[in-house]
């Protein structure tokens, strides 16, 4: 896989299923470079029969579709344009032209069905008058000052967010066949008329100075439950609460259900149908601020007793980007990362005479990613969207065990050529057992190797298909990369062996993988290493070159680089630091790259967003500076526009020209016959000196 083939890349949506069982939508996008933007339209999936996929809308992009509960409407996102914000589109569900049901001036984030299909709730930013455009040739220059009283103020990939606080708003859903709405044309008596609007009212449901996240209707549609920091010392701690909004009232004040439990940080809420609630969340201990490595659980409230954790909080760790099903009273499909995976497991929870029972049954295995699921009616088996080495995503069916693979995007991608992960496990130097990947190129060898770390810290690498670590195969380079400690995915001491602790245990176990991947693959050239990592693996990488001296040249990326400075201007900064490295001084110092920087003698190359706000610009300026003060060679890359989240979501030339970026380094540093030439011709520019 070339650089310039990102558009191969297609994401397949979480499945939405028929209530029939007979069919699914996704929605499949992937970055255009014509566009310079991410495009896509929803596909309507056979799941029975012969295999067919079908394109049932042609937006700029459309995501997120959801049948309605009856089956009889899909409604989802469309952006019609790049740079364009997402509105909720609902169509009939046999088909036909959709209409637009939204026109919030920033977009909607999120959308939900009621049971009963007739409402549509959903949460955006709703901003102050004044802002972001809602004052026609108002530019934001000339937007009144911003007062500022709370810590938290910004976020990345958003910008300031004390001025368009997230909220709920809830609309009826409009009839299929009721007339469309036409302009009123000028006369005489109204040389000026107001036009109708084409989008029916929606009511806001939440005000303050409050952000709300996931949510749910309430089995009865008659109330929404969601997930909310309103609370007083919610700017000091990561504390949610759940509270409920009656619908059928014309006061929405919400109701706090879950003031008297334990600090928890929740991520996503499902309703069950007699009334309880299912919900995913992180324990906080009891500073409600200690997030670092803590699993996320499944939890059963009543609202009659405290919450009961259905999942072991040391070994099982529940995605909430995944999504889950409620299945009835008493079971639940929920996603599980786990060693490089994330598998399908049903959480059964039983309420005996003497005491409660809880299981969770294993539905999934293998080196599967399952990003999405859905159950079929009356038990005829289990939508899934997933990806695996082979695959960036596809839909399937789980029946009886096995994969009914019922879509195939990713066969152009295997077409234009994919390396296998070979999977290794290398004990460290206290032998703890450090698991991960070796991605080799074509031909005997010997091969120059590129040492990649991942970010999070609590996050992973995994199964499935690495667009750069394909990228870098294919130019010649064998790539290495694995999940040490401190990473997700194998249990919570695993994770927290790194709190107050960083670049000790991590490092060792970076460095002694990457030696056991070089004494196990003898195609691999032991004298031409690079090292490379973005955000805590740009972290980890600056760490690593202060303290070895044996790579011929580095990539520090996005990264956490000086913690005094993190903790001023970043939008975790309240709070990241203090939880990894301390509040001693002495300890901070000892874990902060910019410290160390005076001790690197690699060539180092430094990428970064302008507009990063997890990892603020001023960490790579800081750290760049400080390498050419002390002789170091070292450039900086500045990618404007562009926030923490480049390399996944940044817009297609961007993350393009971060490719071409990135091997020509290489090529300088470690050249190799594939990687000779250019990859692209758009427009580069010398360095500035």
């Amino acid at each position: 896989m070339r650089a310039d083939e990102l558009p191969l890349l297609k994401s397949i949506s979480r499945p939405s299923v028929h209530p029939g069982g007979d069919r699914a939508i996704v929605s499949a996008t992937y970055p255009h470079l014509g566009a310079d933007a991410y495009v896509g339209q929803l596909w309507e999936v056979a799941l029975s029969g012969r295999a067919r996929q079908r394109r049932i809308t042609r937006g700029f992009r459309d995501t997120d579709p959801q049948f309605s509960p009856d089956g009889t409407m899909v409604a989802f996102l469309r952006s019609t344009a790049a740079g364009e914000h997402p509105q909720v589109w609902l169509m009939d569900a046999v088909g036909g032209e959709p209409r637009p049901l939204t026109d919030t001036a920033l977009g909607v984030i999120e959308f939900r069905w009621s049971p009963d299909s007739k409402r549509i709730a959903f949460r955006a930013f709703d901003p102050e008058e004044g802002r972001y455009g809602t004052i026609d040739g108002l530019p934001p220059s000339a937007e009144p000052a911003r007062h500022i009283t709370r810590r938290r103020y910004r976020a990345d990939g958003v910008g300031f967010v004390s001025d368009r606080f997230m909220r709920l708003f809830v609309l009826d859903v409009p009839a299929l066949n009721d007339e469309p709405v036409y302009p009123v044309a000028p006369g005489v008596r109204d040389p000026k008329p107001k036009h109708p609007t084409a989008v029916p009212d929606a009511r806001r449901l939440t005000t303050g100075e409050y952000h709300f996240t996931a949510f749910c209707f309430g089995s009865d549609s008659e109330s929404i439950v969601a997930v909310a920091a309103r609370h007083e010392s919610r700017d000091d701690d990561l504390r949610t609460d759940l509270w409920r909004i009656a619908l059928n009232r014309r006061s929405v004040t919400p109701r706090l259900l879950t003031g008297d439990e334990p600090p928890r940080a929740i991520s996503l809420v499902e309703h069950a149908p007699g009334g309880a609630l299912f919900f995913l969340a992180q324990e906080l201990g009891h500073t409600a601020r200690d997030f670092v490595a803590r699993n996320t659980g499944l939890y059963r409230f009543d609202g009659a007793s405290p919450a009961l954790r259905l999942t072991d909080a040391e070994s099982v760790d529940l995605q909430a980007a995944s999504g889950m099903t409620v299945l009835d009273d008493n079971r639940v499909l929920v996603h599980e990362l786990t060693r490089g995976t994330v598998q399908l497991r049903l959480v059964e929870h039983r309420e005996g005479d003497r005491a409660a029972t809880t299981s969770v049954a294993p539905l999934t295995s293998g080196a599967v990613v399952v990003n999405g699921s859905q159950a079929l009616a009356e038990g005829r088996g289990i939508a899934l969207t997933l990806a695996a080495g082979h695959t960036y995503g596809d839909l399937v069916v789980l029946r009886d065990g096995g994969y009914d693979l019922r879509t195939d995007f990713s066969a152009p991608l295997r077409r234009a050529g994919i390396r296998r992960a070979l999977e290794l496990e290398v004990a460290s130097s206290d032998g703890y057992p450090v698991h991960g990947w070796v991605v080799l190129p074509e031909g005997e060898g010997p091969h120059p190797v590129l040492l990649n770390i991942h970010g999070g810290p609590y996050a992973s690498y995994l199964h499935s298909l690495f667009d750069e670590a394909q990228v870098y195969a294919s130019a010649g380079y064998a790539v290495v990369m694995c999940n040490p400690r401190g990473s997700a995915g194998y249990g919570q001491r695993h994770g927290r062996s790194i709190r107050h602790a960083m670049g000790t245990v991590d490092m060792q176990d970076v460095l002694a993988f990457l030696d056991g991947a070089l004494d196990r693959h003898p195609t691999l050239d032991r004298g031409r290493v690079g090292i490379m990592g973005g955000s805590y693996g740009g972290y980890l990488t600056a760490w690593i070159t202060s303290h070895e001296h044996r790579f011929e040249a580095a990539i520090v990326e996005r990264g956490f680089l000086d913690a005094t400075a993190f903790a001023g201007n970043s939008d975790i900064g309240t709070f990241f630091g203090e939880e990894y490295l301390g509040t001693d001084r002495t300890l901070v110092a000892a874990q902060n790259p910019q410290d160390r920087a005076h001790l690197v003698k690699t060539p180092t190359l430094i990428m970064h967003s302008e507009d990063d706000l997890r990892c603020p610009v001023d960490q790579a300026e800081r750290y760049y500076q400080a390498l050419r003060e002390h002789g170091t060679d070292a450039e900086l890359v500045l990618f404007p526009g562009e926030n923490h989240e480049l390399s996944r979501t940044g817009r297609p030339r961007h993350r393009l020209q971060r490719f071409e970026l990135i091997l020509n380094w290489w090529r300088r540093h470690l050249p190799t016959d594939e990687n000779r030439t250019g990859i692209i011709q758009l427009p580069m520019f010398p360095p500035h000196r």
